[in-house]
């Protein structure tokens, strides 16, 4: 079923039942990131069992080279 959602502040419909499918869907398994569902951070181990439901607030955030 799809629903949707705010990933890092924009609206998206997904079908992912959980944060690891969020991120799969998204391109990112795998990715060094950290995550966070509804403003409480969600470390990797944790993210298969992370349930995601309409109106959820995900953050993805990457780290960045600069200097």
């Amino acid at each position: 079923m799809t629903f949707r959602l705010l990933l890092n502040g924009e609206a998206i419909e997904t079908t992912a039942g959980n944060l690891a499918d969020l991120l799969a869907e998204r391109g990112m398994a795998g990715a060094k990131c950290a995550t966070a569902v509804n403003e409480d951070f969600v470390p990797g181990a944790l993210r298969a069992e992370t349930p995601l439901r309409a109106g959820d607030r995900v953050e993805i955030v990457t780290p960045q080279q600069g200097g």
